[in-house]
């Protein structure tokens, strides 16, 4: 899985290279929408909670372990946060991300956790390791959408 931790690494410094302007960063698309601070946040949040993911599974199976998005984001009040904070934040978690990815071992990439709200849904460390990349992913082209309208 060292392809997923190298794609991972190079998505990260080519949006930290090309990362929208300042002033961009705080504005809404429309009401009740993430500014691309608020997205970011979002994404620092959904690292967090990944990187435990892959730690404890690691070592552990079958734990639940989810992420209430909306009130995360509004409970760290990242509209107000210093976008230069959150950036040097939110790559440094993906980049221990990464670490232990590119490092995993090989036996426990089929560790199952649940991920979901309700009733339980394990999934694999393989699938959730893709699925957070192609999350990123998607949130990080939203903010390159913001930046360009």
């Amino acid at each position: 899985m060292n392809t997923v931790a190298t794609h991972f690494t190079n998505t990260i410094n080519n949006f930290i290279a090309n990362s929208p302007k300042p002033a961009d960063w705080a504005r809404k698309p429309a009401p009740g929408k993430w500014s691309g601070k608020e997205i970011i946040g979002h994404l620092i949040d959904s690292a967090h909670i990944n990187l435990q993911r892959f730690v404890r599974c690691t070592y552990e199976e079958g734990f639940k372990l989810i992420y209430l998005q909306e009130e995360w984001v509004a409970a760290q009040h990242y509209q107000e946060a210093d976008i230069a904070e959150l950036l040097n934040l939110w790559q440094l978690v993906n980049r221990q991300i990464a670490r232990v990815l590119d490092n995993y071992p090989p036996q426990r990439w089929q560790a199952t956790c649940d991920s979901n709200r309700d009733e339980p849904v394990y999934r694999t460390v393989e699938f959730l390791a893709a699925d957070y990349v192609r999350h990123l992913q998607h949130h990080l082209n939203q903010i390159i959408a913001l930046s360009n309208g």
